[in-house]
């Protein structure tokens, strides 16, 4: 069996999130099947649960549709986050998305 396998699912989580670069965002379903599971939801808990988000950037992970999603501190601070970046949002959408998805 994969060592890896027997990480916390969150630790998993966290350790790719750091592999996304500033500019770019994700989604809850490419983590999801990148860890070998359809259980985006769990993804969307684990960032949820996060409480470092100086070093893990859990704001650069967005639904498979575009839409912002969720954020522990508040949707309006998520897309501050992301425009800082550079990610552009309209009404609660990242534009042109697959222009800034991060695929691992």
């Amino acid at each position: 069996m994969n060592p890896k396998s027997f990480k916390p699912f969150d630790e998993r989580c966290y350790e790719l999130l750091l592999k996304i670069p500033k500019g770019k965002v994700t989604t809850y379903k490419e983590m999801a099947l990148v860890l070998g599971t359809k259980a985006y939801r769990a993804v969307g808990r684990a960032m949820a649960k996060n409480r470092d988000f100086v070093v893990v950037p859990c704001h650069r992970v967005v639904c498979s549709d575009g839409k912002v999603g969720g954020y522990a501190n508040g949707v309006d601070q998520k897309i501050q986050l992301l425009e800082r970046e550079g990610i552009p949002i309209l009404r609660g959408k990242v534009v042109g998305l697959e222009l800034v998805l991060y695929r691992f």
